[in-house]
């Protein structure tokens, strides 16, 4: 490991054991390095764990888990979120049962650590109930991230999804109405009713929103844009939609 993934990636534990206990003991797994090809009784006892707790695992040549630890890993290399994930199924039931207006922030492939810090530390700011991310293709939540954000993430809820797809179509069933922030709209971020329960979604800065996901959406937003350089950093332009719908809730 060079230094900053010393830095980076300092909660990790290896060994089948441990990694078991670890799981049984309630720690999250952020993303576990299982050996390709690997297989014995005591790993079918984990790999048992891993489906029932849909632990997001990777399979890699022995050769990258080596690089990780020199130690005795039995093949299995595992990092420990610094933060518990919730489901989204369990969040948006609770904010309807306590009375609050749910705003709800999605992250669609975003993928940087300070970005994703940031937006959380703006998120926290803003009053945001959830943020709701993928289990694929997302930020990974470590030191550089808990840093950025100056520990926002310790103090908002953020749920992570095996199919943002479906937790999408969760949140419409639940009344709760999608915005898509994007320029593939003529709508300016002013025209949208962010009153109602609302979740906003952000793409990634090379894509932006998933054109299924903009399928999905009840209304469009555009930042409007005066200057030159075509497009917003993702945590300032989502920092600019937030506080339009706080200012129309008042």
């Amino acid at each position: 490991m060079n230094r900053k993934e010393d830095k980076d990636k300092a909660n990790f534990i290896f060994g089948i054991r441990p990694i078991i206990e670890a799981v049984e003991a309630g720690k999250t797994i952020d993303k576990l390095f299982i050996q390709k090809g690997l297989h014995n009784d005591l790993f079918a006892e984990l790999w048992k764990l891993v489906r029932l707790r849909r632990i997001n695992y990777k399979h890699v040549p022995l050769e990258k888990i080596n690089r990780l630890t020199r130690k005795n890993h039995q093949g299995v290399f595992a990092f420990i979120s610094p933060i518990d994930f919730h489901n989204i199924e369990d969040i948006i039931p609770a904010l309807f049962e306590e009375g609050k207006n749910p705003l709800i922030l999605v992250l669609d492939r975003i993928t940087d650590v300070r970005n994703f810090g940031a937006i959380a530390r703006t998120a926290e700011c803003a009053g945001v109930d959830t943020i709701l991310i993928p289990e694929q293709n997302a930020a990974a939540i470590n030191a550089d991230a808990i840093k950025t954000s100056a520990g926002a993430l310790h103090k908002v809820t953020v749920c992570r999804t095996w199919n943002l797809k479906l937790a999408l179509q969760y949140l419409k069933d639940s009344g709760i109405q999608l915005i898509g922030c994007t320029e593939k709209t003529q709508d300016n971020m002013y025209k949208p009713d962010y009153t109602p329960p609302t979740a906003i979604i952000m793409g990634s800065e090379e894509d932006g929103v998933s054109p299924e996901f903009l399928k999905m959406c009840d209304a469009r937003a555009k930042i409007p844009m005066s200057g030159k350089i075509a497009s917003l950093n993702v945590s300032v332009a989502t920092g600019v939609i937030l506080y339009e719908a706080i200012r129309q809730r008042g």
